[in-house]
């Protein structure tokens, strides 16, 4: 194998690494905005932890929608007095919360 071939495969074993770390981050921001919501619907207990579940899935299953456009929908079918930019600015700030819990899990890992 030359040298090119190595560096080709560790290119592929980082990008790899990169996108399964980017898909932690994003799951792991969806269930916090998640919950936060759901503490602002109201919710507590197991019907918070399925509403951010729900949240998770609205990432999967609602073509050209991530999780912030359901939290914004749900506030407004909810009459929860929390506009779409207060939503995308939680949303950002738990992207960074999220990506920091990843990174100190696979640090200790």
């Amino acid at each position: 194998m030359t040298m090119f071939d190595d560096r080709e495969k560790a290119f592929e074993a980082k990008y790899r690494l990169d996108q399964e770390t980017q898909f932690k981050v994003n799951i792991r921001r969806d269930k916090l905005l998640g919950l936060w919501a759901a503490e602002q619907l109201g919710l507590t207990g197991d019907a918070a932890k399925a509403y951010a579940l729900s949240v998770v899935d609205a990432e999967f299953t609602e073509p050209d929608h991530d999780a912030s456009h359901k939290v914004v929908r749900d506030f407004a079918a909810k009459g929860v007095a929390v506009d779409e930019h207060h939503v995308k600015k939680q949303f950002a700030r738990l992207t960074e919360e999220a990506r920091l819990q990843v990174i100190e899990e696979t640090g200790k890992k």
